[in-house]
């Protein structure tokens, strides 16, 4: 009995340690989580606009290659923002707080909708509008694995809180990398339940450069056809 009772002890200090030294790293990745959300909170509250250039880079489940596009972002207290795609294909999404114009010339056509039912577009818009109050949307998580970002900062996992009458969303997560010094948001993958992931990169970002409203405002041009944009099921 005593013998069996000696190596139950030195069983548990053999894995107790291991225990500890597990829970304290788990902590540890939380604080860093936490201090990284609250510098881009505190960063994107003092932005009161900002444009920057971005790659979007979709990778397919079953093809082998990613599509690639590229375009421009504006961004401006309160609530609006622009997305310029440029190329291969030119389309401009307007948002003002909830209501969307999706502008695709080749097509002449312009889809009008809600941000809170169009969802294809709705992640990374919604993201950028809210990075100022990140727990309010999103629950806040320390990206597993040991890869970090630019300058050893800490990647974020931003899981979407569920919210009544709210479409159901394919999204599953959303990976997050700050730029080191600055905070702002460098780049944002987006994993899909569906195994689909879009990744967008920010580069040659200029905060508050006083963007005029204009830039925000679609102005349709006579031939262009209004449509009702259909509610989608994507992040």
């Amino acid at each position: 009995m005593k013998a069996v009772v000696a190596g139950t002890l030195l069983g548990l200090l053999t894995v107790v340690p291991g225990l500890i030294a597990e829970g304290w790293a788990d902590e540890k990745a939380l604080q860093e989580a936490r201090e990284v959300v609250r510098q881009i909170e505190a960063r994107y509250e003092k932005t009161k606009d900002l444009q920057a250039d971005f790659v979007q880079k979709t990778r397919i489940e079953g093809f082998e290659r990613p599509v690639t596009s590229s375009g421009k972002v504006y961004l401006k207290k309160p609530g609006r923002l622009r997305w310029d795609y440029l190329d291969p294909a030119t389309e401009e999404i307007y948002v003002n707080q909830d209501d969307v114009r999706v502008y695709v010339p080749e097509h002449k056509q312009v889809l009008v909708g809600k941000l809170t039912t169009m969802a294809a577009s709705k992640a990374p818009l919604e993201l950028l509008q809210g990075a100022s109050r990140l727990e309010e949307s999103f629950e806040i998580e320390p990206t597993v694995g040991k890869e970090r970002g630019v300058g050893g900062v800490r990647l974020l996992t931003l899981v979407p809180k569920a919210k009544e009458q709210e479409t159901p969303r394919n999204l599953q997560r959303i990976v997050v990398e700050v730029f080191p010094k600055t905070y702002f948001i460098r780049t944002i993958a987006l994993h899909e339940i569906s195994g689909n992931v879009a990744t967008f990169e920010f580069s040659s970002l200029k905060p508050n450069v006083g963007l005029g409203k204009e830039v925000f405002e679609f102005k349709a041009p006579p031939d262009v056809e209004v449509v009702k944009a259909p509610v989608l099921n994507g992040p």
